[in-house]
């Protein structure tokens, strides 16, 4: 039980450690202004665990009014690089800011779309991937809980936070409705709640 309670303690306190001054609203005007105004959409990527949470960032804007896609850096290399118009904007994950394939992805984003705005999450705001982004939310210097201290757990955490903290600003931001909502929820009990059936 000490252990559970020791786990739990330091994943609040890394959510609670995440910095209150990053530039959230700036990000926000960033991807309002690619999406909602330019027609464009948010991609999302990251390699590993930071791509799981990529993907689920990209799949919780896109039901809430901000259209977004998951794009992964392996397979951009490959070809699906060319989803990227010069109209959207990019949201890149990853904890060490180093990960080889997502630094690359910026530089090939950059050689196809010059001007495409770049987004990062990172712990390390002085780190390859930072230097190459327009902005950089940091998600605070955290240790992971795994024994060994490499397993992402409490970096994906903090991860997944700054995502909700970026989806809920947006949908204040466009004025995102419940019946907007039940428009995508066709099916479930979340479309069925928002339709006023449950």
């Amino acid at each position: 039980m000490n252990l559970i309670h020791s786990i739990l303690k330091s994943e609040s306190d890394a959510i609670l450690n995440i910095p209150f001054d990053n530039p959230y609203e700036d990000v926000t005007d960033i991807i309002e202004h690619a999406v909602h105004i330019r027609k464009g959409k948010l991609i999302c990527s990251g390699m590993g665990k930071a791509g799981q949470i990529a993907l689920n960032m990209a799949t919780t804007f896109s039901s809430t009014g901000t259209c977004a896609v998951y794009l992964h850096p392996s397979e951009a290399q490959h070809g699906d690089l060319g989803i990227l118009r010069d109209n959207d904007v990019m949201l890149l994950i990853s904890n060490s800011g180093k990960t080889r394939e997502i630094v690359e992805l910026t530089m090939l984003a950059k050689r196809l779309h010059p001007n495409v705005k770049i987004i990062c999450i990172t712990r390390e705001p002085d780190s390859p991937l930072a230097d190459s982004s327009d902005l950089v939310l940091h998600t605070g210097f955290t240790k992971e809980v795994c024994p060994l201290g490499l397993t992402p757990t409490i970096s994906t955490t903090v991860m997944t936070v700054i995502g909700d903290i970026l989806v809920t600003l947006m949908m204040d931001r466009i004025n995102f409705t419940k019946d907007e909502y039940a428009l995508r929820h066709h099916s479930g009990y979340l479309g069925s709640k928002a339709r006023g059936e449950s």
